[in-house]
């Protein structure tokens, strides 16, 4: 049987039906990983060490990034690296531990990123330390960080329900 002109014609324009674009799909999922990789650092909790127990208190306010100083009854810790012995400070008669500062000297330099930045900008110190820890120390860890360019300190505490 001869095609006629017309279905010819017709065969030839007849769309074909395209498959699922998998272009624009990855495209789409790209830019909900990226979205996601970039929020889900923004906010940090501190964690809370079984090896320390930290006071209580009311808190309003969400901690924010900052260098954290980590101090246990036996270790002082600058963003989770061992900086010296709990003991050693202790013993100490300075009212400033210069490795300490030495330590937050170092960090000042340490900038990589926009959030490293800011946390350079911010001047701010978080203190974990165990409530068991004499105040002396905690003092001279405060004075060091002050002399250290680092203005802000706050101690980290376990937030209780509001009465």
């Amino acid at each position: 049987m001869k095609n006629s002109r017309r279905i010819k014609r017709m065969s030839r324009n007849k769309k074909r039906v395209a498959g699922l674009s998998l272009v624009s799909l990855m495209d789409v999922f790209t830019i909900l990983v990226f979205f996601l990789l970039t929020n889900s650092a923004s906010n940090e909790v501190l964690s809370n060490p079984k090896e320390i127990a930290l006071p209580d208190s009311v808190v309003e306010s969400k901690p924010r990034e900052t260098i954290v100083i980590f101090v246990s009854s036996e270790v002082i810790l600058l963003q989770g690296e061992p900086i010296m012995k709990t003991s050693d400070a202790l013993l100490s008669k300075k009212e400033i531990i210069p490795f300490l500062r030495e330590k937050l000297l170092e960090q000042k330099k340490k900038v990589i990123g926009v959030n490293a930045k800011t946390e350079l900008e911010s001047k701010e110190v978080t203190l974990l330390a165990d409530k068991k820890i004499p105040f002396k120390l905690l003092k001279r860890i405060m004075s060091t960080s002050t002399s250290a360019g680092y203005g802000k300190i706050s101690l980290a505490v376990i937030q209780k329900a509001s009465q």
